[in-house]
């Protein structure tokens, strides 16, 4: 029999490189190879912005593995009497852990936390495959997204 599953969610720790954090990336986006020393110095400079930049893991007690993953970064503004704007980013799961809740889950931590923050809004961009999930988490379509990649 196997165990039961347990997954906690909780910002991400320097150890979760090794727990699969960059391999996990890697199914959303292009991750590239990041060695120890790459890696710990943006952990640590993300780790200096505090509240405003927070990236949530969960991780599968059980084996060990990081099953998914979100950002979300904090923009102060002017507008809005200097509000504060929650960027949801980089949210994937692990295709062995999908169908488990746990992308819902990592929006709804992000979500709460820009609450927490005072945003008065968040904003999230992803692809229309997408739409159905993130309306599944309370998002509503709102403007269509532009980019200009440099590289």
């Amino acid at each position: 029999m196997a165990e039961p599953e347990t997954f906690k969610i909780r910002r991400l720790e320097i150890s979760d490189k090794k727990k699969g954090f960059i391999e996990l990336l890697g199914q959303l986006t292009v991750a590239g190879s990041l060695t120890d020393e790459e890696f710990d110095r943006r952990f640590e400079e993300i780790s200096s912005y505090g509240d405003d930049h927070v990236i949530c893991v969960i991780e599968d007690e059980a084996s060990g593995k990081i099953a998914a993953t979100g950002s979300v970064m904090i923009e102060k503004k002017f507008v809005r009497s200097c509000g504060k704007v929650g960027h949801i980013e980089d949210v994937v799961v692990d295709s062995g852990f999908r169908g488990k809740q746990l992308g819902k889950t990592v929006v709804e931590f992000l979500m709460d936390h820009c609450k927490a923050m005072g945003c008065y809004k968040v904003i999230l961009d992803c692809s229309v495959e997408k739409k159905s999930f993130y309306e599944k988490c309370g998002l509503t379509h709102k403007a269509i997204q532009m980019s200009k990649y440099f590289a």
